[in-house]
């Protein structure tokens, strides 16, 4: 538990340095030894990542157990914290959020993603019902020993009603009021381009995440709009298996295999993979 608190302490101060906080998300073992390797402070999992390489569509299809389980593996694996992507948080009830919370705290994680998309809708969820999710996270967090830190997403960008600038607005109201309900960092889903993204971390005055997609600014210019944490999200899931497309094709139309051999690891590299680094 001593060891799981320093990790929670250390990963709230990287939301608060100079610097921004480059965040990778990992769906399995392997991926997230291959982040840690690679110099990463902290690693995210990857909702979408981890429910497609167990069978299961992103959402909350999958069993609890499950998602905790690979989780869990995950965490055992790394030396660095672990952020856990708990989608809406597996549960219509604040009661039932924090029982999915406690149960990725007790596998391992020491902070959790959770988004305001109510997935069964396909809609967002009202903000009242969301604000009473995230209050009971903000009183488990202080009654933990583990200080863990609270990432809270909003989707309005994509699911609010109206223009693009009624839907950023919607995005600043519920990223205010969940900066005000106890998150340690909002995370405005979908939020790319300099001019909205200056707007949002001027408004919120707080800890602001975005996530890697096409047209978004270098992580030089993110530093200077004031942004404190960046996610990959599923774009390493989406490499990783893109490159296994290009590596087939080749194979398969051309009969060479450079793809699949150029800048890979080496068995010994491989099984190494799976042994925890400490």
């Amino acid at each position: 538990m001593k060891d799981q608190t320093r990790k929670a302490e250390e990963f709230r101060e990287l939301h608060r340095g100079k610097k921004l906080l480059i965040l990778p998300n990992a769906w399995d073992v392997p991926s997230a030894r291959v982040f840690e390797d690679g110099g990463f402070p902290a690693i995210a999992t990857s909702s979408a990542g981890i429910m497609v390489s167990l069978g299961y569509p992103d959402g909350e299809v999958i069993e609890r157990k499950e998602f905790v389980s690979a989780t869990q593996r995950i965490a055992r694996a790394l030396s660095v914290p672990l952020s856990a992507d708990i989608v809406s948080g597996f549960g219509a009830t604040p009661r039932e959020v924090v029982t999915m919370v406690k149960s990725v705290l007790q596998a391992g994680a020491v902070g959790i993603n959770i988004e305001d998309l109510d997935h069964s809708a396909g809609a967002l969820a009202p903000l009242k019902e969301q604000l009473e999710k995230l209050k009971a996270l903000r009183a488990l967090r202080d009654s933990q020993s583990v200080p863990f830190v609270i990432n809270a997403r909003t989707d309005a960008l994509r699911h609010a009603k109206g223009d693009d600038q009624a839907r950023l607005e919607e995005a600043i109201r519920r990223g205010i009021a969940y900066r005000d309900a106890g998150a340690d960092c909002v995370y405005p889903m979908g939020l790319t381009d300099a001019t909205s993204i200056a707007t949002f971390v001027s408004a919120l005055d707080f800890p602001v995440n975005v996530m890697v997609r096409p047209g978004l600014p270098t992580v030089a210019e993110l530093e200077r709009l004031g942004v404190k944490r960046l996610s990959l999200g599923p774009s390493a899931s989406y490499a990783a298996l893109g490159l296994l497309r290009r590596a087939s094709r080749e194979l398969l139309e051309r009969g060479t295999y450079s793809t699949l051999l150029d800048g890979a690891i080496t068995f010994d590299e491989l099984n190494r993979l799976a042994l925890p680094k400490r």
